[in-house]
């Protein structure tokens, strides 16, 4: 790729035509998704343990959340299958969550090999360690939903009475979603000091900026929180403390990321 400097200087990398980085783009894009595939076979092919294990562990009672909160009530229910095919093809779905969970270091780390030669020197440099970070910060946050937000979550949904008589029941496609919802989403959401400090490298983002929206972020956190959880007051503020202290944070990451970008601009 040939770049050229603020000063003008050209950094000697070869060029590369439009349809090299499409065929670069490509094979990244295939190592991530043969990655992601192969985590997938395995919940396939591993079908009992994914389910028994991981996936319906939440609502168990050997689950770790209810003995570390005794307060919370586990939900009794059964599963129903309302279509003919809804456990095959939720197995699938399972099975690719699992995968893009599983992949994600390696799946980011393929983009970021295609996005990183078009960097200056001093930006990978700065950038340096965004693997390791994105990786960690999204599997604290899946994790973070997987055993806090998903048994609080549960345990108000399934227990919640509306005052007559419903057979207390649910379909497999229906819990995956929600847990779905309760884990990747959350995970994503842990990645606020990174997007804040790649905003912060390029000037969009300042910490005095975020100090003085600092109330309005906060709404926004609990908008945040409202959409990933159910319509809980607990399970909301589980996952909007823990964002909103990654905000706090973010201000510190924020404010160092801006006195880079003014040293690149002197």
């Amino acid at each position: 790729m040939l770049k050229i400097g603020k000063k003008g200087q050209q950094s000697a990398e070869g060029e590369m035509s439009f349809l090299d980085h499409l065929e670069e783009l490509r094979w990244h894009i295939i190592k991530a998704l043969s990655a992601i595939l192969v985590f997938a076979i395995l919940g396939m092919i591993f079908k009992s343990f994914l389910f028994d294990y991981i996936v319906f562990a939440p609502i168990k009672e050997w689950f770790p959340t209810y003995k570390l909160f005794p307060i919370l009530e586990r939900a009794d229910f059964e599963f129903i299958q309302k279509d003919v095919g809804e456990a095959f093809f939720t197995h699938i779905k399972v099975s690719f969550f699992l995968g893009l969970i599983v992949a994600f270091p390696y799946v980011f780390n393929q983009f970021w090999q295609f996005i990183k030669p078009g960097l200056y020197e001093k930006e990978r440099k700065a950038a340096r360690g965004t693997v390791f970070i994105c990786s960690f910060l999204f599997v604290i946050g899946v994790l973070f939903g997987y055993y806090i937000v998903s048994p609080f979550g549960y345990s108000w949904l399934l227990n919640y009475s509306i005052g007559v008589e419903v057979s207390n029941s649910t379909s497999i496609s229906s819990f995956v979603n929600y847990l779905t919802m309760f884990t990747i989403p959350t995970g994503l959401a842990f990645e606020l000091p990174v997007v804040v400090y790649f905003l912060a490298r390029i000037g969009l983002v300042t910490a005095a900026g975020m100090k003085k929206f600092r109330k309005h972020s906060i709404i926004a956190i609990l908008v945040l929180a409202a959409l990933i959880t159910p319509p809980d007051v607990v399970t909301q503020f589980l996952i909007g403390i823990p964002i909103y202290i990654l905000y706090e944070l973010s201000i510190g990451i924020a404010a160092r990321a801006q006195k880079q970008y003014q040293k690149d601009l002197d």
